[in-house]
């Protein structure tokens, strides 16, 4: 068996006791013989691929987390929350508020595990859905640095509508005023990037985390809203809105070098 230089080098580097061992081959030739599996298994250091792997992960995970707490802007849902449940015992506003925390962790859930497929099924990359979902999130963040509420988010004519409904947990509140299009592009751009079960769990927990804070968020609404004001809940979105202008520059950006290899590995001249 006649080994590469790249795997004789990988075996200098894990230090086998049992190389360099050679023998004859038919043409008398000398050729390498690996080390036994014993002596791999007995000397080798362990491999770092997979704590690279799991930090990787963990490290996607946490982007995925902040973007999510990025676009939800729970802090900025308070004003709207409170004018919805004006008429709520506080009771009523409590259970509306774990009401629509559940349905923020379902929505999102199943966006996260069966969007690709539906994307799939109408033909669209994910690299276009990156594109697009990079352009609706980018004028998000554009209102919320104008600390305004975006239409794409929680319409006028929705916000007259549940006004008038008795219960709004579910609808306006947690769609698509918590769980709107950018949490849903985020989870499945997400879900697409898992390459194992790990991150698949990791989403899952990001999830679950940020449907506990929509719930922490909402449930504390009438305390953070008299300590922030109206100026401490403008400061907090628009912040928001740079760290959300930042990851849809990253989105569409990733989205065209998917689609135009040539943009990152530049055009081959005439004479390549």
């Amino acid at each position: 068996m006649v080994f590469s230089t790249l795997e004789q080098q990988n075996l200098l580097e894990h230090k086998y006791v049992h190389w360099p061992r050679f023998s004859r081959g038919e043409d008398n030739r000398r050729v390498a013989v690996p080390p036994s599996r014993e002596a791999r298994c007995r000397f080798s250091p362990p491999s770092m691929g997979v704590a690279m792997s799991v930090a990787d992960q963990l490290h996607a995970a946490l982007q995925t987390f902040i973007a999510l707490v990025a676009i939800l802007n729970p802090v900025g849902a308070i004003p709207i929350f409170i004018a919805l449940t004006s008429d709520e015992t506080p009771p009523q506003r409590l259970a509306t508020a774990r009401l629509a925390a559940r349905a923020v962790a379902i929505v999102l859930l199943v966006s996260a595990f069966l969007g690709e497929y539906i994307l799939q099924f109408f033909g669209i990359s994910i690299a276009a859905f990156q594109v697009a979902g990079g352009m609706v999130l980018m004028l998000l963040a554009f209102n919320m640095l104008q600390a305004k509420s975006s239409r794409y988010r929680h319409t006028p004519e929705e916000a007259a509508e549940g006004m008038q409904k008795e219960d709004v947990a579910v609808v306006p509140l947690a769609i698509p005023l918590l769980a709107g299009p950018g949490t849903m592009i985020t989870v499945i751009i997400a879900h697409h990037k898992s390459s194992s079960w790990l991150s698949s769990g990791l989403l899952v927990l990001d999830i679950l985390a940020i449907a506990g804070v929509a719930y922490v968020a909402l449930r504390l609404s009438g305390p953070l809203s008299r300590r922030l004001g109206v100026t401490g809940i403008n400061i907090s979105t628009r912040i928001f809105g740079l760290v959300l202008a930042s990851i849809a520059v990253t989105f569409i950006a990733n989205g065209l070098a998917a689609l135009f290899p040539a943009l990152t590995h530049g055009f081959a001249g005439p004479g390549a």
